[in-house]
């Protein structure tokens, strides 16, 4: 008869443990220590500073607003709203190369040579304050070039931004969705932070973003804010948003509605409880309703309609203007269309050709189009007469309101 094998002794959890690591590894992993020590310095390393950061800092002390790198040409910079060169020799082809690629990790170099640019946030020290830019690398005619945006560190109130009083009022719902409307540029972002900002000086509420890229940081005030990057903090904005809901939010800012998964996700949250700021790429308030149509298959349209009428609280159109005060670079003109009965009627009812007019006619409400707003703000002297028609949507009402001249909005019911 064979003996029993002997049975081996279980391992404890110490044993487990420190077995085999007394050369720092176990079965050529590296052990948990030294693991935990790489996490640590991934969150607390700080980065060296890369060549191309001296145009960087020239941006932030000219207090422009964006940096274009482009190969052949010295680095343009742009100041309220005009294009200005540096003071600096040509960047050819291979030093180009060289000052751009090493702003990039590892995902964002895979997105570059897959789909010819990439845009994420880069922050470069200057004079001892950590300054953010908005970065889209690009490819053109064969070259690498880049575009990026600087980001304010300080964020203005509703007044030091011109904005119109009524906006105050939106930040006091407890649910729905509010949207910025514009195109690049227009100012979307800076307008959504001033609301944050402000809901954070006055409420106790947990306020979530996730942003591609984040662009303002936010300062704890009476608010608890943690913003997530999707990409760095998080693998993608569906799970971001999956993880978001076990988060305790009151208020999500969920960035650009850009597809639609982001809008489905976003007006969810809108519907269990919770107030969704978010921008979308639209020229103004009434057409941002068939932008968002325009991601949705036609069999859908009617769900969707429900949807916002339900859920929608407001939609801010935005441009930006030069202004003529002392002081102020530029000025935003903003058309606000809240949902009340009759826009929420209108859009149900697919008369969307109506919005427009509609607008005007609440007016005591706070709502407002781009006329009434080019008409105040040249009043203000914010703006003159010449940049106010050439951007007005009607110039002979916007003449005859500044004559004084009431027109009267016609029948839409």
């Amino acid at each position: 008869m064979k003996p029993k094998p002997k049975k081996k002794k279980p391992a404890d959890d110490h044993d487990e443990a420190t077995n085999g690591q007394s050369n720092g590894e176990t079965n050529g992993t590296p052990k948990l220590d030294d693991k935990i020590e790489a996490m640590v310095k991934r969150f607390t390393e700080k980065r060296e500073d890369n060549a191309v950061d001296k145009y960087f800092r020239a941006l932030v002390k000219l207090q422009g607003s964006d940096l274009h790198m482009k190969v052949g040409k010295a680095p343009i910079i742009r100041v309220n709203g005009t294009l200005k060169p540096l003071n600096s020799d040509p960047i050819e082809i291979e030093e180009m190369a060289r000052l751009l690629f090493p702003m990039m990790n590892e995902r964002t170099r895979d997105v570059f040579e897959e789909e010819g640019g990439a845009d994420f946030a880069y922050t470069v020290e200057v004079d001892g304050v950590d300054w953010r830019f908005r970065v889209n690398m690009l490819q053109q005619l064969g070259k690498i070039g880049l575009v990026a945006r600087r980001v304010n560190n300080f964020i203005p109130d509703f007044e030091g931004l011109y904005l119109p009083p009524s906006i105050e009022k939106l930040c006091h719902y407890e649910q729905g969705m509010i949207l910025l409307a514009g195109v690049t540029g227009s100012g979307k972002s800076t307008t959504i932070a001033s609301m944050l900002n402000y809901i954070n000086k006055i409420y106790y509420k947990h306020i979530l973003t996730l942003e591609d890229p984040i662009e303002f940081v936010y300062k704890d005030d009476k608010c608890l804010i943690n913003q997530r990057e999707v990409y760095v903090d998080v693998v993608d904005f569906s799970v971001g948003m999956k993880h978001a809901v076990r988060e305790d939010p009151d208020i999500i800012l969920v960035g650009e509605l850009r597809d639609e998964e982001t809008f489905m996700t976003a007006i969810h949250a809108a519907e269990t409880g919770h107030l969704v700021f978010g921008t979308i790429h639209a020229s103004t308030a009434p057409s941002t309703v068939g932008r968002i149509l325009d991601l949705f298959p036609e069999e859908m349209h009617g769900a969707i309609r429900a949807a916002m009428a339900m859920n929608m609280k407001a939609i801010i159109g935005q441009k930006l203007l030069k202004s003529i005060k002392p002081g102020v670079g530029r000025v935003p003109t903003c058309e606000m269309m809240t949902f009340n009965p009759t826009i929420r009627k209108l859009i149900l009812e697919e008369q969307d050709h109506k919005l427009a007019d509609a607008i005007p006619m609440f007016g005591e409400e706070g709502m407002q189009d781009f006329t009434m707003s080019l008409e105040q703000l040249v009043r203000d002297e914010l703006i003159d007469r010449p940049t106010a028609f050439q951007v007005a949507p009607n110039k002979e009402v916007l003449k005859m309101k500044l004559k004084g001249i009431d027109v009267s909005a016609p029948g839409i019911l």
